[in-house]
């Protein structure tokens, strides 16, 4: 778990560049809720309380969510995401090592059904503000609801992954929208960069071997192939693959929430196809799907079926047929 965060540090501090201080009031706000609420259900299941916090798998599930989270999101719903996730995923299934889904993404799904509208006000990566958006202002917006409502128009818009839906929705091609200053030549601006750190921090995990590449490689293939061919035969309408890869969650999803241990399959064969199933799903969601970034409910759906995979790619013993 120490691993794992050290590697997020990357992502983290790309995401705090790009977007500005609502992601760390989103890190502080989960960090501190999920430990208070580790420890209050401890305490309620007669569990010893240091050990478990110890673990940091409660801090790891926070920042997860909180990395997920808009930017500009209101105090509550991290508060409230983050209590989801440890009460609710985690610890009414048993706590940790019983939960069959992810407790970050149950979070997040829910979050994104129940409040919709908070759950879209995402700030415009620094390079395309007019001018700085000083921490008091920030602060305002986040904690307080009150802020100068022409400062709120002006510092936020919709992810490239919305736009770019929500265009080709009003039948817009693909060259026409990659013109808006948001996009880059290949993905999102701003979360190109950011889906860079998320791959830096996933390939150390991968050398360090707290996590087999199978999954990551088989998400992100499942998700490339999907685009690919898409992008092949409808090129005016359908996104790139390399747009799809590096303009929405794909790396973290990849690399720190798919290859959740307790969540994930557990053969070598089982993983990358629990991997390449959520590349599809991904792509099928965003696509056709009522949202526009599928990587938590593509993980979830998933997840239900992790038992039947491993049942079917158990390796054969030695000596057995």
């Amino acid at each position: 778990m120490l691993w794992v965060l050290i590697a997020l540090v990357p992502g983290c501090l790309t995401m705090i560049w790009q977007f500005g201080y609502g992601v760390l009031f989103n890190i502080i706000i989960c960090l501190s809720t999920a430990v208070l609420a580790e420890a209050l259900m401890l305490k309620l299941r007669n569990r010893a309380i240091k050990p478990s916090i110890s673990d940091l798998s409660a801090i790891v599930t926070a920042l997860l969510l909180a990395l997920a989270l808009p930017t500009l999101a209101p105090w509550w719903i991290p508060f409230v995401g983050t209590l989801i996730a440890i009460i609710i995923a985690k610890h009414l299934y048993g706590g940790l090592g019983y939960n069959p889904f992810n407790p970050a993404m149950v979070a997040f799904a829910i979050l994104m059904v129940s409040f919709p509208k908070s759950m879209t006000v995402w700030m415009l990566p620094n390079s395309l503000l007019a001018s700085d958006v000083s921490l008091a202002d920030m602060a305002a917006m986040v904690f307080q609801q009150q802020a100068d409502v022409s400062l709120i128009d002006s510092i936020t818009a919709a992810t490239p992954l919305d736009d770019m839906k929500t265009r080709l929705g009003l039948s817009q091609t693909i060259d026409e929208i990659r013109s808006a200053s948001i996009f880059t030549s290949f993905a999102g601006q701003g979360w190109q960069w950011v889906s860079i750190a998320y791959l830096l921090g996933g390939c150390l995990l991968i050398a360090k071997k707290i996590i087999s590449w199978h999954i990551p490689v088989g998400l992100l293939s499942g998700l490339f192939i999907a685009s690919l061919i898409a992008y092949l035969f409808e090129p005016s309408i359908s996104p790139s693959p390399i747009f799809h890869l590096f303009s929405g969650g794909a790396m973290l999803g990849a690399f720190f929430i798919a290859t959740d241990p307790v969540t994930a399959a557990t053969t070598l064969k089982g993983r990358v196809i629990y991997g390449l199933l959520i590349g599809l799903l991904t792509y099928i969601i965003r696509t056709w799907g009522g949202y526009p970034e599928g990587i938590a409910f593509a993980v979830l759906l998933v997840n239900m079926t992790v038992p039947m995979i491993d049942q079917y790619t158990q390796p054969r013993v030695y000596g057995h047929k």
